[in-house]
């Protein structure tokens, strides 16, 4: 599902209407120029616009440890870290033999150094490939158990390189020996061209590994996968429910039903990570249930499914039902069904969503579909297990709603309760993934990880306060995070404001925003100060500031004067 290195070049001549622009350095011990043009092509792909600065060949120690150098004046926003396995196999054979067994270590040492320049010195975010594991034939079988041979050296980096990335906020990696482990080395390695050249990738591995950079860093602009929606027959068991009935569809440990017990496993497991689990089918919605009611191989239950539309409706329909129920972009969802009919049609209907062209044998789906790297993340939070009952809570809302004839008769109804709590060990996962992965409702879309949360919250004149909500249906936990930061003694800045949107339409800004004058008015401020900066996907917001009673300053920057206020109406209680 992506091009190729010619095509990806060729998309360097094209006009391409981009969202974002971002400032990339890339910095590597052997020819880097291709890796760039392919990451340049692929994320033009992607609509982002990468300023690429490329250092001159093996010049990582030069370019980071001096101030001067072009790149501490380019500022980037990403440094990307190439050191390829052949550089590192030179090192280690000239290294004594007393001290190979701590190799790893060193090197090891050498990557937080990389990353402690990157971080603190340029403030940008450390992507650092790691390496090509190749056994040196030296020492045999033995080479496994023996620390001073390079194949447990290389073992000891790359796993040391995965604590780190687990350990250092702003450091991520480029993770090839993945790829290794399911195309082989020879796919990614060419050593003719590295003998001609240096160049260690092959032209046919270049936008695999481009996809890798890019799709880290979409995630950490917050481009996700939110949504998986399946099709059911011969998606998630093989077989026709209708025709076949529930005794004889193929699901379970024999034949052909290994193959759809292998993807529900798949799926439960992105549902226990947080991606939101739906269902379209063309089926009578009875028929379709009995599978996860009766047949005792399912592994997939309704209760791991949030939204569940079996009719004999166009799917594109169904689709866009579930979108209004989840109330994410069409651009956070994919869509995988077997028939290529019907995924045609949700393509022609429903561009910006996501569509597997899935092989024609079931036995290559889940092999195909893991190949995609659908669900690239920026982290994982225990809180995410819950989303699921969130959204088949929200769909029960939405029914709830319909028996009213008014908006405000159905919030009332509701019996919302809020709650305020400034940033504490509890609420702090929530509160940062609420930064990550919030686009729609995101003011300035500023991003912050747990501990640049913390850091923030602990300067001086800077607050965060959290909220949550509750209603007669069930608690939506913290959803929505605000960040003040003190301009002057009478001024204070609202430096993000970033909601969930599942409580949009519910007077949770007006009760955020009489919260927020409250506490500049206790704490003697006499102006509130907003900012509006426009994304791709945040114009819901665009007039936020104004109908809240914000006064236009200049290009895009409101004030609000404490003094002349009227608190907001809202039908939500505090819980005090």
């Amino acid at each position: 599902m992506y091009s190729d290195f010619n095509s990806l070049k060729k998309n360097l001549k094209k006009e391409f209407s981009c969202k974002y622009k971002l400032k990339v350095a890339v910095l590597g011990d052997s020819a880097t120029q291709l890796l760039c043009i392919a990451l340049k092509g692929f994320a033009l792909e992607n609509r982002i616009d990468l300023s690429i600065y490329e250092a001159d060949y093996n010049q990582i120690h030069l370019q980071l440890q001096n101030p001067q150098s072009y790149l501490h004046q380019f500022e980037p926003d990403y440094v990307i870290i190439f050191e390829n396995h052949k550089k590192l196999a030179s090192n280690f054979y000239v290294t004594p033999p007393d001290t190979k067994p701590c190799f790893a270590q060193e090197k090891l040492q050498e990557v937080e150094s990389y990353h402690a320049i990157v971080s603190h010195s340029l403030n940008a975010k450390l992507l650092y490939f790691n390496f090509l594991e190749v056994d040196d034939a030296i020492y045999g079988s033995y080479t496994s158990s023996y620390v001073g041979s390079l194949l447990y050296q290389t073992r000891l980096i790359n796993i040391g390189l995965m604590q780190l990335a687990a350990k250092l906020s702003q450091f991520q990696l480029v993770d090839i020996l993945s790829k290794q482990a399911q195309y082989g080395i020879d796919y990614l390695f060419d050593f003719k061209n590295y003998i001609k050249a240096d160049m260690v990738f092959s032209l046919e591995s270049l936008p695999l590994i481009a996809k890798i950079i890019v799709d880290q860093i979409k995630a950490q602009l917050g481009i996700i996968t939110k949504c998986a929606i399946f099709d059911l027959d011969n998606t998630l068991w093989g077989g026709i429910i209708g025709d076949d009935g529930v005794e004889k569809i193929q699901i379970g440990n024999f034949g052909i039903g290994k193959v759809f017990t292998e993807i529900q496993y798949w799926a439960k497991e992105l549902k226990k990570r947080g991606i939101i689990l739906c269902v379209v089918s063309k089926n009578t919605e009875n028929i379709a249930l009995e599978p996860f009611l009766k047949h005792p191989d399912m592994i997939l239950k309704m209760d791991d499914i949030a939204v569940f539309i079996a009719n004999w409706d166009n799917k594109v329909s169904n689709i866009k039902k579930i979108q209004q129920i989840l109330n994410i972009g069409f651009d956070s969802m994919v869509f995988i069904d077997d028939n290529p009919f019907e995924r045609n049609m949700v393509k022609e209907n429903i561009p910006e969503i996501l569509v597997p062209e899935l092989p024609e044998d079931p036995s290559e789906y889940l092999a195909y579909l893991k190949s995609l790297n659908l669900f690239e993340t920026t982290q994982v939070s225990s809180l995410d297990e819950n989303r699921t009952e969130k959204y088949q809570t929200e769909s029960a809302r939405l029914k709830h709603a319909s028996l009213f004839k008014d908006e405000e008769s159905y919030l009332r109804d509701l019996n919302m309760i809020a709650q305020v709590d400034p940033l504490n060990q509890y609420n702090l996962p929530r509160a940062s993934q609420l930064t990550l992965r919030s686009n729609q409702f995101n003011l300035r879309t500023l991003r912050f990880s747990e501990e640049e949360l913390l850091s923030y919250k602990n300067t001086e004149g800077q607050f965060v306060i959290n909220f949550s909500l509750k209603d007669k249906f069930g608690d939506h936990g913290l959803i929505a995070i605000i960040l003040l930061k003190e301009l002057n003694s009478n001024q204070l800045f609202i430096e993000n404001w970033a909601m969930s949107c599942r409580v949009l339409k519910r007077g949770m800004e007006n009760f955020i925003m009489n919260t927020l004058v409250d506490f500049a008015a206790k704490n003697n401020y006499e102006e509130l100060v907003g900012e509006y900066i426009p994304t791709a996907k945040n114009e819901l917001v665009k007039n936020l500031y104004p109908s809240l009673g914000f006064e236009d300053v200049f290009n895009n920057q409101w004030i609000l004067k404490i003094n002349t206020y009227y608190q907001l109406s809202t039908t939500i209680s505090n819980n005090l």
